[in-house]
């Protein structure tokens, strides 16, 4: 990048890729990896001792809860912006300071660069609730330097970065979580036993409700601001003029610029999709694998500052002739709806209902297909990083149902049927679409 390598506790980021491929070595040839937290109780060197990575609005948020167990040691955040990160370290050492006799706390370390934190050696988890653009490589690094992984959903920006994040987890023989928390939600649970149970008959429609984003105005060029490291929050996007709609939440606007710029995310089908496909998926039974066809339209923004997709309808089509229908929430309440031949299952958050009504008092027996449990996204996924055991949303159930979102952002772009093979991950006989599964990413970063 045109600068000297910086040392991080005399590791150079040259010397950090060698020490990453030398941990994942002999993460490989050992049976089990325990963190040290597994070893005892709440003392600090016996806690969890976890990096952010990414501590704006979601990384904050996350930072908070994290905060609240016992067995976890929050000891580094890492940001490109200055300012987030000494915030975040506040949060943590005002925590902190409130658990000790002397009302002081020091112990958190500030980072602008991901791989000065991931080259920690004393580090056993790094969360990462960055932009999308920017999940697939500090994740991958992590894996390869030994480190468990909770990554914001959606899982990776493209399905080539989660099919090589996918793998190296399974190479690593890491523990991975996605921020898919509606898994650890007891109604989306309830709801998904109910339909794979055959409650409702035979399944033969899905709908799904998603929100659609909203135009803007065309933005000005604005000089960088101090304490942001722009060129490494642009990272392997194409450069592109600081504004701060691109970077920053707005007022009134409940989520960052980002999140409606191509370069960066898809919009609402990954923002939200995420969720309700994902639960489509658990209830379908179809977790591993994906439709064989997709056909969708919709509306894209031409001017101003975002260029994802607004109104959309998406039809994904599987191999057994159930339809998943997935489009704004003008045409669909936002949730899940399954269609089946004796009834139907709707749920959202906080809501569940049911034809027959009731099915809202079915018990499901100890003979008929119980799903996993979770009833806390984060205490899942530390329980299984001790217990070196799958989470509810693990990397490759993330993977798939990331990729059913993106196969939906490719049939919009393209606005024709598309025929998808999901054992080889490729569209049969469209050379087009299948340049669409990989973005080329900015010097010099690459998978």
């Amino acid at each position: 990048m045109g600068r000297k390598e910086a040392k991080s506790g005399g590791l150079t980021r040259r010397g950090f890729l060698k020490h990453s491929a030398a941990v994942a070595s002999a993460t490989i040839s050992l049976p089990v990896i325990i963190p040290r937290s597994a070893f005892g109780a709440a003392a600090p060197s016996n806690r969890i001792a976890v990096g952010f990575i990414g501590v704006g609005r979601m990384g904050q948020s996350d930072l908070r809860e994290v905060l609240g167990f016992e067995t976890v040691q929050v000891t580094a955040v890492c940001d490109v912006d200055a300012k987030r990160a000494k915030d975040a370290r506040q949060i943590v050492e005002t925590r902190y300071a409130g658990q000790t006799r002397d009302g002081t706390y020091k112990g958190c370390e500030i980072y602008k660069d991901f791989r000065d934190l991931i080259a920690r050696e004393d580090i056993d988890v790094v969360m990462i609730c960055t932009p999308d653009h920017w999940h697939a490589l500090p994740a991958i690094a992590a894996v390869r330097a030994g480190k468990d992984i909770f990554v914001q959903k959606p899982l990776t920006l493209t399905i080539e970065q989660g099919r090589v994040l996918s793998d190296t987890v399974r190479r690593y023989s890491r523990v991975l979580q996605v921020g898919s928390q509606q898994r650890s939600d007891s109604q989306f649970r309830f709801a998904c036993e109910l339909v794979r149970n055959g409650r409702i008959g035979k399944l033969h429609t899905v709908k799904v409700g998603l929100p659609p984003d909203t135009p803007t105005t065309t933005q000005p060029t604005m000089p960088v601001p101090d304490g942001l490291d722009y060129d490494m929050w642009l990272g392997p996007a194409p450069w592109a003029a600081y504004t701060e709609k691109r970077v920053h939440p707005q007022q009134n606007y409940d989520r960052p610029g980002w999140l409606c710029i191509s370069d960066y995310g898809s919009g609402m089908i990954t923002g939200w999709g995420s969720h309700h496909l994902d639960i489509a998926q658990w209830a379908m039974g179809t977790e591993y694998t994906g439709p064989v066809e997709i056909e969708g339209q919709a509306e894209y923004f031409t001017q101003g500052l975002w260029d994802v997709h607004g109104v959309f309808r998406i039809e994904y089509t599987y191999a057994n002739g159930v339809k998943l229908i997935c489009a704004d929430d003008k045409t669909y309440k936002l949730g899940v709806l399954f269609e089946g031949s004796d009834g139907w299952v709707f749920v959202t958050r906080g809501q569940i209902d049911t034809n027959p009504k009731s099915l809202l008092n079915t018990t499901i027996n100890p003979n008929e297909i119980q799903l996993y449990r979770s009833n806390n996204h984060k205490a899942n996924f530390f329980d299984c990083v001790k217990y070196r055991a799958e989470t509810i949303a693990p990397v490759e159930i993330a993977h798939r149902s990331c990729t059913i979102c993106l196969l939906g952002e490719i049939a919009m772009r393209l606005r024709r049927k598309l025929r998808w093979d999901p054992h080889a991950e490729r569209f049969v006989n469209d050379s087009v679409a299948n340049c669409m599964l990989a973005r080329s990413m900015r010097s010099p970063w690459h998978l």
